[in-house]
């Protein structure tokens, strides 16, 4: 499938984990689509916790409440480090 055929904000799949945010699209294979609401929200709660605002066990806890899916305290570690940076 060329690229201009492939919807904003599609990634493509690289492993057997589909991050959080994302889901499979039946319809373009190798490709998740995006879930706008759980990728806002994540985008929320990684700044909140960048900022020092809340911890990661609240940051997952919220993510679970509100979108009925897991992530560890590791995961959003991870994720927040890769997008804003290790804070110094």
């Amino acid at each position: 499938m060329e690229l201009s055929l492939i919807p904003d904000g599609y990634i493509k799949r690289k492993t057997s984990t589909i991050p959080f945010g994302y889901e499979i699209d039946k319809n373009i294979a190798g490709y998740l689509k995006p879930n706008h609401e759980e990728v806002d929200l994540l985008k929320e709660v990684s700044e909140s916790v960048y900022a020092g605002e809340i911890s990661l066990g609240v940051g997952v806890d919220w993510l679970e409440y509100k979108t009925g899916k897991s992530m560890s305290r590791a995961g959003l570690k991870k994720h927040v480090d890769k997008v804003y940076g290790r804070k110094k």
